[in-house]
């Protein structure tokens, strides 16, 4: 069996009269089809053993020399930052970098394969190894650096596939592999089981920090870039943080409600509002006149002579909308299993506190509730008063609902948690109660900004069968769910 190394720095041969008129099968292999599968076979081999082969890292690096790129792509202590720093002119190559390509003709680039998948090999490295041990904060901000660079090149915003901010999406899908006959990867295909992975890694490296010792040092604290992960465990252990270290975890939390409130405010106001409520006369302000409607009511008052319109009367735009007193009830699960949900609907229910003639009321609860309503303006307060972790018993927030509904037919009780219930009857049976008193009721699996989570069947199919199926936990059908009904 030959060496697959051997051919993967053999110049290439230009082909002479008799070679172009030969047979397909005699033709000579394209040495760009060695160096490829040698990129991809270093990656395999780092990603599944940290310990070098030397034979693959030395026709590895004879590969990217040999192709005009720098050796530092081979160093797994080099973030892409630094690479992309050095050399500015490959920030463009990896924006796009797994997304397809078009097919021109069975037209191949075998050489700029190569070039290609010596850059996959680069970002998929560094993102995937994670190694083992401690954490310190300067390698959390470069891994998810390096994470931004990954969801760039598969056509996604920095931040989108972690479950944080916007909603991901790639630009579609094409074929994919690593072998002779394969083209350099396209992963887009693969976004929705990225993300998770991403989610997933990420967390594991938040949970291997010192984050104490991280957040009494102001310097390193600085370097932390605020994610779900991190708030979470923020969160988790904000009562054993005290002095210079809380006050950090707090600035981390605050950076994090902001970044998210921007987010979710702007989908609020996009989304859709009442109807104009034209019983009402319109403001007669400037800002509200209606020119256009003006001038046309207006046109038989025109002087040819004076060439001059004379206006007997103005017009001005209803803005009015129609809007009754509405009471929003939000009950969230804070157990271990929906800290996104947590973080989300804290803010959300702020968001709505600040909307006109709406009563809004914030529940949180495992195997105890807490009523959360007097810090509803404020999603950085409510989330410092959450306990998260422990089991659920949903029971005891409808002890703290029930009360609240004075008015069903203007009242929209919305119920987030994964429904995975101590007492699923007795909870079921309450539920479906509060429907039948004309209150308008939402069960709603989770609220993450990629729509991800599980919900417990048995409550799924009786939600269905009461005529209140269990939303999309995608937070802008949420959104979208609320606003139609409180405006």
């Amino acid at each position: 069996m030959t060496d697959p190394t051997a051919q993967a720095t053999a110049p290439a041969t230009v082909p002479g009269p008799a070679q172009l008129s030969a047979p397909a099968e005699s033709a000579v292999p394209d040495p760009n089809d060695n160096r490829r599968q040698v990129l991809y076979w270093r990656l395999l081999a780092r990603l599944f053993d940290p310990e070098e082969q030397a034979s693959l890292e030395s026709a590895s690096l004879a590969v990217v020399e040999d192709i005009g790129l720098p050796s530092a792509l081979l160093d797994p202590g080099a973030s892409v930052d630094s690479v992309v720093q050095r050399h500015p002119e490959l920030a463009a190559e990896f924006d796009g970098l797994m997304t397809p390509e078009p097919e021109e003709d069975d037209a191949r680039d075998r050489a700029a394969e190569v070039r290609r998948a010596a850059l996959v090999s680069k970002v998929l490295l560094n993102v995937f190894s994670t190694g083992s041990g401690a954490v310190t904060a300067e390698q959390l901000a470069r891994w998810q650096s390096d994470a931004g660079w990954l969801e760039r090149a598969l056509g996604c915003r920095p931040g989108d596939l972690r479950g944080g901010r916007a909603g991901a999406g790639g630009r579609g899908a094409g074929p994919t592999g690593t072998g002779g006959g394969g083209r350099t990867p396209d992963l887009s295909r693969l976004i929705p089981a990225i993300g998770p992975e991403l989610g997933s890694l990420e967390a594991g490296l938040v949970k291997r920090m010192r984050l104490r010792e991280v957040l009494a040092d102001p310097r390193l604290a600085a370097r932390l870039t605020p994610s779900m992960s991190l708030i979470e465990q923020l969160l988790r252990d904000k009562n054993n943080l005290s002095g210079v270290a809380l006050a950090n975890a707090k600035s981390l939390i605050r950076r994090y409600v902001d970044e998210v409130s921007a987010v979710l405010r702007t989908q609020v106001e996009k989304a859709t509002v009442g109807d104009i409520d034209r019983s009402v006369p319109p403001k007669r302000v400037f800002r509200n006149l209606d020119i256009d409607r003006t001038i046309w009511k207006n046109l038989t008052n025109w002087s040819p002579e004076e060439e001059r319109l004379y206006v007997d009367r103005l017009y001005y735009r209803h803005t009015s909308r129609k809007t009754t007193p509405q009471r929003l009830i939000v009950v969230v699960d804070q157990s271990g299993s929906m800290v996104d949900s947590m973080v989300n609907c804290t803010i959300l229910a702020s968001i709505f506190a600040g909307l006109p003639k709406v009563d809004v009321h914030l529940i949180a609860y495992d195997t105890q509730a807490l009523d959360l309503t007097p810090w509803a303006h404020d999603p950085f307060e409510t989330l410092l008063r959450t306990k998260l972790g422990g089991g659920t018993d949903g029971t005891v927030a409808m002890a703290l609902a029930q009360p609240k509904i004075a008015e069903p037919r203007n009242t929209v009780v919305v119920w987030i948690s994964d429904f995975y219930e101590w007492r699923t009857d007795e909870l079921f049976e309450s539920m479906s109660a509060i429907h039948r008193s004309g209150a308008k009721f939402i069960p709603v699996g989770s609220v993450t900004s990629a729509g991800r989570g599980s919900v417990n069947p048995w409550f799924r199919e009786r939600f269905k069968d009461l005529g209140t199926p269990v939303i999309s936990g995608h937070i802008k059908k949420l959104v979208h769910e609320l606003k139609t009904f409180l405006t």
